[in-house]
């Protein structure tokens, strides 16, 4: 290993046990503020992203996620609100987690350290080179993550990988490496903390970004979110009330009508 894995560095705080709760929290919101600075020193390679995925995604390319543990939780977080935010079909955005689906609430033994797996995984989907595939790996190191990022690779596909270890084999191996450096956890090794963090950060400005770029966005407004429950009509009422300056009974009957936010406004203009 000729890189410093940051990820597993000793905490800058000792003796916790000893500490009062108030100071505890304390301590942890410190190293907290650390991360948003962190991100943004990654954004450039952030933007490289986002403008190969716009390019992608209008030629009916799709982003796949693959992680373990807390990263691949992570990754199926992020794609799963794709639908409901945004309106556009599951099959999209992907999220993948060594071990499959039950490993979402319970670890499956072993499953990260499987080099070969995430290329099945991923080719269940009929995946092709118009796909990009993000590896999520705090440690950079994780088997399933980098044997995914090499089979992508070698099939012709923009890979980038998101680690919070600068030099590790996931930066070296990915197309665009996404390298946030946090520094040590609160926690000694526990990623599930600021690591975790910058990587839900991370995800939500990939794919937050990805769908205003290709249109899924109106203003600053959900125009094409999911109606699913109360909250959202009333909120999609609102947004429709103020795109054509018109009364809440109104709205709410132009997007019965309609279905969505968007084709209310364009059919009450």
């Amino acid at each position: 290993m000729d890189y410093l894995k940051i990820t597993e560095t000793p905490s800058n705080h000792d003796n916790l046990e000893q500490l009062d709760t108030i100071s505890i929290l304390y301590k942890m919101n410190e190293e907290d503020q650390k991360v948003a600075d962190a991100v943004a020193l990654v954004i450039p390679q952030i933007t490289k992203l986002v403008d190969a995925l716009a390019e992608r995604f209008i030629d009916g390319g799709r982003l796949f996620y693959i992680g373990a543990g807390t990263s691949g939780r992570l990754g199926i977080l992020d794609a799963s609100e794709i639908p409901p935010t945004f309106g556009m079909p599951h099959e999209r955005v992907v999220g993948l987690i060594a071990g499959g689906d039950k490993a979402i609430r319970k670890a499956v033994e072993n499953a990260e350290d499987n080099t070969e797996q995430a290329w099945p995984d991923l080719t269940a989907h009929n995946i092709n080179d118009k796909d990009v595939v993000v590896g999520i790996a705090a440690s950079g190191t994780t088997p399933y993550v980098l044997g995914g990022i090499a089979s992508a690779k070698k099939n012709g596909l923009l890979t980038a990988g998101i680690t919070n270890n600068p030099g590790s084999p996931l930066a070296i191996s990915a197309d665009i490496p996404i390298a946030v450096n946090v520094g040590p956890e609160f926690v000694t090794g526990s990623t599930r903390m600021k690591s975790g963090t910058s990587q839900k950060l991370v995800l939500n400005m990939i794919s937050t970004a990805l769908m205003i770029k290709i249109g899924r966005v109106k203003g600053n407004k959900m125009v094409n979110m999911q109606l699913t429950n109360d909250k959202l009509v009333d909120r999609g009422t609102r947004y429709v009330m103020e795109g054509l300056n018109i009364s809440y009974s109104a709205a709410a009957e132009l997007l019965n009508q309609h279905g969505s936010v968007k084709k209310a406004i364009e059919a009450g203009r």
